[in-house]
Formats: C-alpha cells, structure tokens, sequence
C-alpha cells in the first residue's frame, strides 16, 4: 500500500466524504471513524450522504449529478456497503457504485490479501496456519465486462439472446499495469505475476500480456511471470505464498480478490481501495464485504475490513506513520481475540482505545 503526494497530504483537515450505504454499512463505517478520529493529529471534516436503497425507495434517486459534483471536491470518500434485496439486482450497484468508479476514474482497485498472526485460515493443517500469505492484487477498476457494452434481444422468448463485451484499451491496460510494477518495486520480493487466460481470450489476454512486457522491461528490478487465471485458483489454495503483486483485468480481479480474502481469514477482514492515482478526483475506501442484511442492526458485524480500509485511506494520504498505526493496532487485537465473540462496536472500541 504505497503511495505518495496527495490532495491533502500536508494539509490539517482532512475533508472526508462518509456513505454508510446499506445493511451492516453504517455499523462497520462508524467504528472507522471512530479509529480515525483515535489516531489522525489532523481535523475529520465530515460530510454524509444518504445514498443507498433508502434514498433510492423515498426518492428513485441512486447518485444525482450535484452529489456526484460534492463528492468531486472531497479529499477521500469512505463507503460502509451498498446492495439491499428490496431493489432491483444491479440498480444500485451499476448506477451508484459503479457510477462513482467510473465518473472519477478509479482505474486501480486495489486489495491486499494478508494473513495477520492469530487468524484462522481455512488453509489451516493441523491448526498450523499457512506461512507468508501477504500479497496485493491490483484490479483494473474502469473496463472489462462492466463497462455495461451489451444488449439483449427477444428478452422472455425461448430464442432470447444476451451479449455482455468486455472492453479492454491499452491506454487502460497500461496505466493499471505500471501502477502494478510500481507497488512490486516498492516492496521486498519485487515480484508481479499477471493473471489472464490468454489462450482462449487471446485478444484481450494478449494484449495484457505484451503490455506487461513492455513496461517490465522499464523496471529491470522486478521480476514477473504469467499465470492463467484457473490455475491462480489453484495456486491459491496450495501455495498462495508464490505471489507479492498480482496484476489483472476487472472481472478476474473480482474474482480473485474473494478467494484470496478467504484463505487470509474471510471478508470480514478484507480492505480496498478504488483509487485514482493521479489525485485529479478523490479515492474511495471500503471494506470488500457486502451489505449482510440479514445481520444488520444486530451488532455482528467485524469492522475490521472498515479499519484496514482507513488505514489504507490514510496511507493515500500521505499520511504513512498513522497507517501503520491502524495496521499495527488491528494486528495486535486479531492475535488476541481467540474465540471470543465481541460486538461490532466492541471490536472498534478496543482498537479505538490502543490508539488514543
């Protein structure tokens, strides 16, 4: 998680845009902030917004174009879930969560996978917990199959057909690949490993492919190698220590990232970022994990995927020392928690209070 410069990295406010979103979104994002506030020497100016099913239900609004506006002028946006049963599968996603992606162009999604001292992995032999799991995957965030390029003829007829492009630049491939090489060059292995599955999807897979060779050879220092993405799956599974920077398209990304968030202990403590790294529009922080309806308001909810999320946040920032901070204190509290069973807001006070 390297990054340097920022918007606002120098500044003593920081200006933070606040979605709770739905379901368990408002419990987990309360405990970071909460977090925040314990461990930023910096002022939190806050903004919410109501955007979610509950604005969508009173209004049929998702993301008005004056809110999209507001978000534009904020230092960092933090997001608790977006998604409730109660509308429509892909409103809210595309025309919210996506919109915001794509309208400020947070073209590196980014998700570290590690697994922290303490934590259950169902990768576990004997209660020995798999060693050296400690990776980040680099996500192409704006292209691929979700750029909604398709269409659907003779929709409810047994001759229905539906097609769903993927869209895939080298402009786009580029620019997330160099990212890529940049944060394996700033970490200790110095390794990148592109996953595609170029010998069926042999356009877009090939260009991918040559696009990673072109700019690794910019970065002499880092070595890289291919994987295809089914055989990653494996690999996963089996030796997920092999990897340090994995590098890929949208929908793979998305993929990917899930498995590598359950052999390090589950989604519950799986960060990411949607960042834009030339910092013309504000990066957005959220936990990997959905909504969870079904536990919402019952104070179930780990926060901790929320936390790393500031963390990561803060790092963006500029603002690397209270990273750490965040990182060090959600360390030191999963070593210890065993098997007790503590509250959403139980977990992000304990941290809370290392931090103070």
């Amino acid at each position: 998680m390297s990054e340097t410069g920022s918007r606002n990295a120098t500044a003593d406010t920081i200006d933070l845009a606040v979605i709770g979103g739905d379901g368990i979104g408002p419990e987990v994002v309360a405990e970071g902030l909460k977090v925040l506030d314990a461990v930023c020497d910096a002022k939190v100016a806050r903004t919410e917004y109501d955007l979610g099913a509950r604005r969508w239900h009173a209004t049929g609004e998702t993301l008005p174009d004056s809110v999209l506006e507001e978000l534009r002028g904020h230092d960092a946006i933090l997001l608790g879930a977006i998604g409730d049963p109660s509308v429509p599968s892909g409103v809210l996603e595309r025309q919210l969560l996506l919109r915001i992606r794509f309208e400020l162009d947070h073209h590196v999604n980014l998700r570290p996978a590690k697994l922290f001292p303490g934590v259950k992995s169902p990768l576990d032999v004997n209660s020995v917990a798999p060693q050296g799991i400690d990776f980040v995957v680099v996500r192409e965030g704006t292209e691929g199959p979700y750029t909604g390029n398709g269409g659907a003829l003779r929709v409810g007829t047994p001759n229905e057909l539906a097609t769903e492009v993927s869209v895939n630049t080298r402009f786009g491939a580029e620019r997330v690949v160099r990212d890529a090489f940049a944060r394996a060059q700033a970490r200790e292995r110095k390794k990148l490993t592109l996953l595609h599955k170029h010998n069926v999807l042999s356009y877009a897979g090939h260009m991918w492919r040559r696009t990673v060779e072109e700019v690794g050879a910019e970065f002499p220092d880092v070595t890289h190698d291919y994987a295809h993405i089914d055989a990653a799956m494996i690999y996963l599974v089996q030796d997920p220590s092999r990897f340090d920077v994995i590098v890929t398209d949208n929908l793979f990304g998305d993929i990917v990232t899930d498995l590598a968030a359950a052999v390090t202990g589950g989604i519950g403590l799986a960060a990411s970022g949607n960042i834009n790294p030339d910092r013309s529009t504000p990066s957005m922080f959220e936990p990997v994990h959905g909504s969870a309806p079904d536990i919402a308001g019952q104070g179930k909810a780990d926060p901790t995927a929320t936390i790393l999320s500031v963390a990561m946040l803060l790092e963006h920032l500029g603002r690397t020392a209270e990273a750490r901070r965040i990182e060090h204190a959600v360390a030191a509290d999963l070593a210890s928690r065993g098997d007790q069973v503590r509250s959403t807001a139980q977990i992000g006070e304990a941290i809370a209070a290392t931090l103070a």
